[in-house]
């Protein structure tokens, strides 16, 4: 059968008004009871990258050599699962670091006593590729805001193979107040680069994810750097005067947008409105 897709051409059509405000997979045709050639094309594409994502070796040479010509300081510790399949297969591996680096980091604070008030842990997660993208533009932002709070910052700690609550001890051994990891999350079929930030208040080993607070999607084609960075500074501000994070803190940033602008008209939604008589 000749590939001749069946596609809407009313230009009121409100799943083409649809198609064109997401990448969600929505209008796209057919050809007799199937998807169209381009279609399903585009789908195995958007899910190989997922894969390609979650099997990308993590950069930390790269990364540690940018971070250092912008006079940051870094530590590279490795997770207690030793490889990527152990890392998928045993996530209770990935979430705490193995002996050398816990040493590693017990050493720094023993050297540099007093600890600090906000630990910055990287690590590759689901998608180093979201960890290469977006980490030194988002600490970019979060730096010049935590600098302007008079915040001191541990080194950047990257981690190899590590998942989210690895951050717990790592806050825990250098005495941190607060930790933040950054990490990549697991790829979505339009979204394989998607980065999340995790925050605790009075990090230590045994928390469960109801002592975090996450701020997901950085990334271009979703939030902001500037966005997550004024989001997680108010979390950190109100977890400093409330002493908590998680579940009890909501995210109540307030955020300057067109929909909150009185002097902006704002179009009704047309999946809502009532047709006219």
């Amino acid at each position: 059968m000749a590939d001749n897709p069946v596609l809407p051409t009313d230009s009121q059509n409100p799943w083409l008004e649809l198609r064109r405000l997401t990448p969600a997979r929505i209008a796209l045709g057919r050809t007799g009871t199937s998807l169209p050639t381009s279609a399903q094309l585009d789908f195995q594409y958007a899910h190989a990258q997922a894969r390609d994502a979650v099997h990308l070796p993590f950069d930390h040479a790269g990364l540690r050599a940018q971070l250092a010509e912008r006079g940051r300081e870094t530590l590279l510790l490795h997770s207690a699962a030793t490889d990527r399949n152990s890392y998928l297969q045993r996530p209770d591996l990935g979430r705490r670091l193995d002996d050398a680096s816990a040493q590693q980091l017990r050493d720094y604070a023993t050297a540099h006593p007093g600890g600090v008030d906000v630990a910055i842990v990287v690590a590759d997660g689901l998608s180093a590729l979201a960890v290469h993208r977006h980490t030194l533009p988002f600490l970019q932002r979060m730096e010049e805001q935590t600098a302007a709070e008079g915040w001191s910052l541990s080194p950047v700690i990257l981690v190899e193979q590590g998942r989210v609550a690895v951050a717990d001890e790592i806050g825990e051994l250098l005495g941190a107040k607060m930790v933040v990891i950054l990490i990549g999350e697991r790829p979505g079929l339009s979204s394989p680069d998607s980065l999340g930030l995790y925050f605790t208040y009075s990090p230590k080993v045994g928390l469960t994810d109801a002592s975090r607070n996450c701020i997901s999607n950085v990334r271009l084609e979703g939030l902001s750097y500037g966005l997550a960075a004024h989001r997680l500074l108010y979390l950190m501000r109100e977890a400093c005067r409330r002493q908590l994070s998680g579940v009890n803190l909501k995210d109540e940033a307030q955020l300057h947008t067109l929909e909150s602008d009185p002097s902006v008209p704002v179009k009704s939604n047309f999946l809502l409105a009532k047709p006219e008589d």
